[in-house]
């Protein structure tokens, strides 16, 4: 997969982008957020009207099944590969997945039990109810959505709130004065719960 690696310290950052952006795009966001840290940034391999993507969709909020199955495995299966290549520990990385990044951020931790240290979900929506895992309770899981978001249902943050919870992540929900685009409150929770992993 296309993507970019910039070492750091122990504290990996693997950042997947939204639906036409690609893997420069959260990189400023990253290097805001934590200086110091290594940077994982991964391109989707779908293209949609040119827009990369990390899965196929139907229409807007309809995604094709089968490609986020397959294209789930896929991604999972790369970041461990680089996680080799690279010599970083996937134990102390956050995943940050913003839009169709944190749906298919989702889809791994329903498919795989406990891989990374957290994963930030930023305006997710639930993209699918087939839950493989049987344990995220070694994972923290942070929910931050926007409470003008038109573009993904109101009901979904708590639902998947209550899937991790069953599933025991550590699990935290924020819903913030925003639409589906990121603010500045986003950075603030983000700095937040990074704040003691900078060195």
């Amino acid at each position: 997969m296309k993507h970019i690696y910039k070492k750091g310290n122990q504290q990996t950052l693997i950042l997947l982008h939204g639906t036409g952006g690609d893997e420069f795009d959260l990189i400023p966001l990253a290097e805001t957020l934590n200086p110091k840290a290594s940077i994982l940034s991964i391109r989707g391999n779908i293209l949609e009207n040119g827009m990369p993507r990390y899965f196929k969709r139907l229409s807007i909020g309809v995604f094709d099944m089968e490609s986020l199955k397959q294209e789930t495995i896929y991604l999972q299966q790369f970041i461990q590969e680089a996680s080799s290549k690279y010599g970083f520990s996937l134990t102390d990385s956050t995943v940050i997945g913003y839009s169709n990044g944190a749906n298919i951020a989702i889809s791994m931790l329903f498919t795989f039990n406990h891989t990374v240290k957290r994963t930030i979900l930023l305006r997710p929506m639930v993209p699918t109810h087939d839950i493989q895992s049987s344990s995220l309770i070694k994972t923290q899981v942070v929910i931050i959505s926007g409470k003008y978001d038109t573009i993904v249902p109101k009901n979904h943050p708590q639902l998947l709130n209550q899937y991790f919870n069953q599933l025991g992540a550590d699990t935290q929900v924020f819903e913030i004065e925003a639409s589906h685009g990121l603010t500045p409150m986003d950075m603030e929770i983000m700095k937040s719960i990074l704040k003691n992993e900078q060195n």
